[in-house]
């Protein structure tokens, strides 16, 4: 099977794709990306400036299956504009071409608390791009709520490494759905997801993937 992977050089991306690379169930991971990742056997790596520019270029590379693990966080992004065009614009614009291209199988990290109808950014963000997603049409669609996502990052994400530290003291009182889903474990469920291919919605909470 041939994989599109979104969010490659990210956490739950680089987890995703290693694990992708060692699966015989896939035959080719297509991973495009700004920067080039290191070339290795089954990968495929369009660099593109923008991700933008991936997407009508999509159909060309005969995916059969997406994962999309992009995001980012505000500060990051610059401004709310910025966030919502990665968390939201991107996978649906992803969604509706991979859609068109005949794909069937798709994988979504979205956020524990995930509502359109949130009064806080961040979920309401998450919450609409579930939604956006789920009315493009897939034979399979399913949708991952982690809560805070743990592993070691490329980058410096100062309020979310206190939240982890606070929640790793509190987790033997937490209840599961809140505590700390390693990226690992979030990948492995995106992966068996698209190879699996269960027809109709799932979702997976954070208590799933601890």
């Amino acid at each position: 099977m041939k994989l599109l992977l979104l969010g490659a050089s990210g956490l739950v991306g680089g987890h995703a794709l290693k694990l992708a690379l060692a699966d015989e169930a896939i035959s080719e991971v297509i991973a495009p990306t700004r920067k080039p990742l290191p070339p290795t056997a089954k990968l495929v790596n369009p660099v593109c400036p923008q991700l933008d520019d991936f997407v009508p270029m999509l159909a060309s590379y005969e995916p059969q299956a997406v994962i999309c693990a992009l995001g980012t966080t505000q500060a990051k992004a610059g401004s709310k504009e910025a966030f919502r065009h990665v968390d939201h614009e991107l996978p649906v614009a992803f969604g509706r071409a991979a859609h068109a291209a005949g794909v069937e199988a798709f994988a979504l990290v979205s956020a524990v608390g995930a509502s359109a109808d949130s009064r806080f950014f961040y979920t309401k963000t998450k919450g609409e791009v579930e939604r956006d997603i789920q009315v493009i049409g897939f034979r399979s669609l399913t949708i991952c709520r982690p809560s805070l996502i743990g592993g070691e990052r490329n980058e410096t994400r100062r309020a979310e490494h206190a939240a982890m530290a606070l929640i790793r003291v509190l987790t033997p009182v937490l209840p599961k759905r809140f505590r700390i889903n390693p990226a690992s474990s979030i990948a492995a469920a995106l992966l068996q997801a698209v190879i699996e291919a269960t027809p109709g919605l799932r979702l997976i909470s954070s208590d799933e993937m601890n």
